[in-house]
C-alpha cells in the first residue's frame, strides 16, 4: 500500500477489515489458502462459478493490500503460486470464528424446522 491509500483507511477497524475481506470472492480465496499455497488453477477449481477475471482482480487486490502473495516460477509455461501473508495469515481466528457461528447457526435452524 502506498501513502495515499492508508491516509484513505477508515478509521473504524470493523470497517477496515470489512473493506478488506468483506467480499465474498475474497473470504472464500481466504478459506483455501490457509490450508497452504495454492496455483491459480487450483483456486478457481474451487471456488465455483467464479470466472478468471474476477479471480485475477480479487487476488491482485489482496495482494495490493498484503494478504496473499504471488510466486512466479521462471518456467514454460509459467507457474504461479498463491499463499497468504503473515498478515493473511492473522486472519485465521476471524474465519474460525465464522465456522463456528455458522455451524450454530444451520443447528439452530434445522431444530426450528
Amino acid at each position: 500500500m502506498n501513502k495515499k491509500q492508508i491516509k484513505e483507511l477508515p478509521l473504524c477497524p470493523v470497517e477496515l477489515t470489512v473493506g478488506l475481506i468483506g467480499d465474498k470472492w475474497k473470504i472464500l480465496i481466504i478459506r483455501d489458502l490457509l490450508t497452504g499455497t495454492k496455483r491459480f488453477g487450483e483456486l478457481k477449481k474451487s471456488l465455483t462459478n467464479i470466472t478468471q477475471k474476477v479471480l485475477t482482480t480479487k487476488l491482485r487486490e489482496m495482494e495490493a493490500s498484503g494478504l496473499v502473495k504471488r510466486k512466479v516460477y521462471p518456467e514454460v509455461p509459467p507457474r504461479v503460486e498463491y499463499s497468504l501473508t503473515e498478515t493473511g495469515l492473522s486472519l485465521k481466528p476471524i474465519l474460525d470464528s465464522m465456522v463456528v457461528w455458522g455451524n450454530n447457526y444451520r443447528e439452530k435452524i434445522n431444530i426450528n424446522n
